[in-house]
């Protein structure tokens, strides 16, 4: 125990289960991914966040040895995925960005005829397919056909199949897009669990409440390149301020009412309908604002969000 203690930081965490060292995809003139590092490790919730084309698919399909990279390194469990790619996909559940199931099928025999791909024999799947469709919460859809289930059921059956092989590590490429905020929240529940039991989780997202609830750690991507590493909580600190308050005053009147606002909080962001002060203190921010004798249409005190994170780094929404 002693010498334990002794050890440096380095040397006593846990290998990564995923790294990646320059890492570049390029297509022709377009380079997809240019140049990103990272490390996961074992049982971390790992995020992408980034807007639609900024790179995060493309990183996902090279992990998945889908796609072979232009350039830098790629490992994952130890071995590059373009050398030894049966043997990294032993490792993988993936969970598409689109439901790929077989519509023809009922929910149970996706999972049953899945789990023959990779080998594994009826007296493993039977107990194993039920499991996963209790944890999926399908088990009175087991006989279901596929095309009568809801989109969330149906987002649930695609990540019950990425497990039958007892991955550890899950790939999800925006796995909640086109979801109801219920069944955004179910999903989200399941992920929880699964990290739980250790799961390492790899996920691609251009929702920033999706990010800040699920990850332990992002990286913010933007054609191609990082522009930011670190947990949610971190990187708000590091590029936002505890609080924004958001005033209206009509979309011809905006600008020129931004420009009374100067010295109020620490930076301002005008957008074609908003006005965005970034404070400490949101609500003294806002008696500023009528102090100077200035009447929003609407206001509204928030806590800091990743959204704002993106926008001081790009000046530009994720949503797109």
């Amino acid at each position: 125990m002693t010498s334990a203690r002794t050890d440096s930081p380095a040397s006593s965490a846990p290998a990564a289960v995923i790294t990646a060292r320059d890492l570049t995809k390029v297509y022709g003139d377009t380079r997809a991914v240019d140049g990103i590092s990272f490390d996961i490790a074992p049982g971390e919730s790992f995020g992408l966040l980034g807007p639609n084309g900024a790179g995060k698919s493309t990183t996902m399909r090279m992990i998945g040895g889908v796609t072979g990279r232009t350039g830098g390194e790629l490992t994952i469990m130890g071995l590059d995925p373009e050398k030894h790619g049966p043997e990294v996909r032993a490792h993988l559940g993936v969970v598409p960005q689109q439901d790929n199931l077989d519509e023809e099928l009922r929910v149970r025999d996706n999972l049953l005829v899945y789990g023959r791909y990779f080998g594994l024999p009826y007296r493993y799947l039977q107990p194993k397919v039920d499991e996963l469709l209790e944890f999926a919460q399908l088990t009175e859809k087991a006989k279901a056909k596929v095309d009568s289930l809801s989109g969330g059921m149906k987002r649930r059956l695609t990540i019950a199949r990425a497990l039958v092989n007892e991955p550890s590590i899950v790939m999800l490429d925006e796995p909640t897009t086109g979801l109801d905020p219920q069944a955004r929240h179910i999903l989200w529940d399941r992920l929880f669990r699964l990290k739980e039991q250790g799961v390492t989780l790899v996920l691609t997202t251009h929702y920033m409440d999706e990010a800040e609830q699920l990850c332990d750690r992002l990286i913010v991507v933007d054609k191609g390149r990082i522009m930011a590493e670190g947990s949610p909580a971190t990187l708000i600190r590091q590029y936002s301020t505890r609080e924004v308050l958001e005033v209206r005053f009509g979309t011809d009147r905006n600008a020129a009412a931004a420009q009374s606002l100067a010295g109020v909080g620490e930076r301002i962001e005008v957008l074609p309908d908003r006005v965005l002060l970034y404070a400490a203190d949101g609500e003294a921010a806002l008696d500023e604002v009528t102090a100077r004798g200035l009447r929003p249409v609407t206001s509204l005190v928030r806590r800091s969000s990743l959204e704002d994170v993106f926008l001081r780094l790009t000046g530009r929404s994720l949503i797109e």
